[in-house]
């Protein structure tokens, strides 16, 4: 029996492109990955001509009339915010996505794709720095700050810089299912799926001074996600307030204790589902949801799909990934 065609991919690129998102996407689907999948994807670089991404010079295979015949467009990041992307760029995406093709944007490309039409009355998303630039200026897009990505099926967009990986893993989970993805992560050494959205990273990471109290508290709680813990709990092992407690954590993470304990348990409750054949109601006990109701009621409620669903959907065997 012949092989089944590969999934295209187009990459646009054009002068004023950055060159991290670009290369995050070349390294997912431009590599030959077809040791984990046969085939892979039939990959192609696709440019008005020579084309300049930082100190970076591209020769593209294809001009910008290729769009049009992929399966899925990628558009990488946009440098300059305050220069409009090119008319012919604009005008390849949009016949891309008219003629059926699959559009996703990584970190500011999304204002490409917004220049395009593509965006408005969609939730869409960008770096977090330039979320408030998105929706002033295009006010018809619902312009979502806090997400790592946003799929609307046919249009998809990324935040800012390592979310574009998990845009391009997302795409791999689609195109090709879970274990690939996974595979692919493993390979270049990043998590499958992060929970959780920007607002963890805005404006910073957690501390990391030793003496900085969340440093202790947060893998002391990952620890005993299987234990009832209350912001008393945590404010008590942390040696202060409930309210300074609140505060540390809204400043360090962007949320409340306890909604990133119950972000935590859902992640943990992904893993469980993925890598072994545990019971609804183990998982319950081992991520402290105590029920399995009380698990498919969170569960569904943060991921969109209840967890028998997801355990269908991302519950294989792993490739070999050497």
């Amino acid at each position: 029996m012949p092989s089944p065609d590969p999934p295209t991919i187009a990459l646009a690129v054009t002068d004023g492109m950055l060159h991290f998102e670009l290369s995050l996407a070349y390294e997912v689907f431009g590599s030959d990955l077809s040791h984990l999948v046969d085939p892979w994807y039939e990959f192609a670089l696709c440019g008005p001509g020579p084309v300049s991404v930082g100190r970076f010079r591209l020769e593209p295979d294809h001009g910008l009339d290729r769009l049009p015949h992929a399966d899925t467009v990628i558009v990488p990041g946009w440098a300059d915010l305050d220069v409009a992307p090119p008319a012919d760029l604009v005008d390849a995406v949009r016949a891309a996505h008219e003629a059926g093709a699959r559009i996703a944007s990584l970190c500011t490309g999304a204002f490409v794709l917004a220049a395009a039409g593509l965006l408005d009355g969609r939730r869409a998303t960008t770096h977090w720095a330039h979320t408030d630039v998105l929706a002033t200026r295009y006010p018809e897009v619902e312009v979502d700050p806090d997400v790592l990505y946003v799929d609307n099926g046919s249009v998809l967009t990324s935040a800012g810089k390592a979310a574009a990986m998990d845009l391009c893993l997302h795409l791999v989970r689609l195109d090709h299912g879970s274990a690939a993805a996974n595979a692919v992560a493993r390979r270049l050494v990043v998590p499958p799926h992060r929970s959780g959205g920007q607002a963890q990273f805005v404006p910073a990471p957690v501390p990391t001074r030793s003496d900085h109290p969340l440093t202790d508290l947060l893998p002391w709680a990952l620890a005993r996600l299987d234990r009832t813990l209350t912001v008393e709990d945590l404010a008590r092992h942390a040696s202060m307030s409930s309210r300074t407690l609140t505060r540390h954590f809204r400043a360090a993470t962007g949320t409340t204790p306890l909604q990133w304990l119950l972000t935590q348990r859902i992640g943990r409750a992904q893993e469980l589902l993925e890598t072994t054949a545990d019971s609804i109601d183990a998982i319950a006990t081992t991520t402290g949801m105590g029920t399995a109701a009380t698990l498919r009621r969170h569960f569904n409620r943060t991921l969109g799909v209840p967890p028998d669903a997801y355990r269908r959907t991302f519950h294989a065997a792993q490739p070999d990934t050497r």
